[in-house]
């Protein structure tokens, strides 16, 4: 059996502008990019957990599940006020007065 290939001709340079001219002396040519003014742009909705400040850095800790508990009972937002308070504590002491 016969295999057939197609093959896409591509116009030279003169032959490409040739058909350009005869397109827009078409009197009916449109640009299908036309009268779409009136529309809005299109906004990207981003899927996934918004990009961060760049402020804050992931850690794994571990602490008291006594801690932990008193802060999850207070609700939604525990681990700001976790991180809060721990900015709290810094502005009265020095890290380096625990050893």
């Amino acid at each position: 059996m016969v295999k057939h290939k197609l093959k896409t001709i591509v116009p030279m340079q003169e032959e490409d502008e040739a058909i350009e001219r005869g397109i827009d002396q078409d009197p009916d040519t449109f640009d299908p990019r036309d009268g779409f003014e009136h529309l809005k742009p299109v906004k990207l909705n981003l899927r996934g957990r918004p990009v961060g400040s760049g402020q804050k850095t992931q850690l794994t800790v571990r602490l008291d599940n006594d801690i932990i508990s008193s802060f999850k009972a207070t609700g939604s937002g525990w681990q700001t006020r976790l991180n809060d308070a721990l900015k709290d504590w810094l502005k009265h002491h020095r890290p380096s007065e625990l050893s």
